[in-house]
């Protein structure tokens, strides 16, 4: 058994943990510090230290670390290992691959948009086996996304190829942080979702709440969720028009307002039908639960040979 370190850094919280080279999370070596829009740089970079110091003082005994892999929410700088979350304004352009490096003396580290690392997951262990054409998914505080076209991942030359996110899609006038207007993350990501029904009377406060509604027959909540949906939908529909994918792989806490979820995105991806290669991609939750992004940082070492 071999063993690497997985750091998983998003809008809300940074996670660590080991996994094996079967794609397999340790029990027990499972440490989560807070993040947020509201840090600073330095309670953030604390929150990192914290997570990697509490993963390395459970190593195993007489196992070594092969490496470490980071998945980071994006935009990022991978030949610089910069990092520059869109909602997470304390850092632009912060030197996260520099700060693990050094936690972890000499174990050498890379670094992935946190997409991609879900991507990797899904096809070594998760929903998208067997495909080699894949769009890996996450539908949380933001909208992130990867790639993995014949095989192997697209990382393009800056690391940020396959943000779905921030493809913008019809029928949404929305000012995204990023400058767009219309970005599926700026419509359909948890926060952005709430904000909307919050708009339209709904007296709820987070997507756990907004997913009770749903469940409960609220009608304000049943709009948010299909104009969600409809937007991811027209998303993956471009995506998939320009990259000709066999499956995206959607997983996030937001990803889990309903099933229903799912059913008016299949359905906005149906109305291109005319164009089969588009409607014939696969649509399906990630098989991964919580565990993906980490089994996917983790994949950045044990699956050298579709990272470029």
């Amino acid at each position: 058994m071999t063993i690497a370190l997985a750091l998983d850094f998003g809008g809300t919280k940074v996670e660590g943990a080991l996994v094996d080279d079967t794609g397999t999370v340790l029990d027990g070596t499972r440490f989560r510090q807070p993040t947020g829009g509201q840090s600073t740089s330095e309670q953030l970079a604390a929150s990192v230290d914290a997570v990697l110091s509490s993963v390395l003082a459970v190593v195993p005994a007489g196992e070594e670390l092969i490496g470490a892999g980071i998945g980071s929410a994006g935009p990022i700088t991978v030949r610089g290992g910069l990092v520059s979350p869109l909602n997470v304004p304390a850092w632009r352009d912060y030197p996260l691959l520099a700060q693990v490096e050094a936690a972890l003396g000499g174990v050498p580290a890379r670094l992935r948009m946190d997409g991609l690392c879900i991507t990797l997951a899904e096809h070594w262990v998760g929903a998208a086996q067997g495909y080699d054409n894949v769009m890996g998914m996450i539908v949380s505080t933001g909208i992130g996304g990867g790639l993995i076209l014949d095989g192997v991942t697209v990382p393009g030359p800056t690391g940020n190829a396959g943000h779905i996110g921030h493809i913008e899609v019809g029928g949404f006038d929305v000012r995204c942080k990023c400058g767009g207007i219309g970005c599926v993350e700026a419509i359909a990501s948890g926060p952005r979702s709430v904000e909307w029904a919050r708009s339209h009377g709904w007296t709820g406060h987070t997507g756990e709440e907004l997913a009770a509604s749903y469940a409960a027959g609220d009608e304000t909540a049943i709009a948010a969720v299909e104009r969600a949906g409809r937007a991811i939908g027209q998303a993956i529909a471009s995506a998939t028009s320009l990259n000709d994918l066999e499956i995206v792989a959607i997983g996030g806490g937001f990803s889990h307002v309903s099933p229903d979820l799912f059913d008016v995105i299949r359905s906005a991806i149906a109305e291109r039908d005319t164009f089969a290669f588009v409607t014939k991609v696969k649509v399906v939750p990630s098989a991964l639960s919580g565990d993906g992004p980490l089994i996917g940082a983790a994949a950045l070492v044990h699956r050298p040979e579709l990272v470029p």
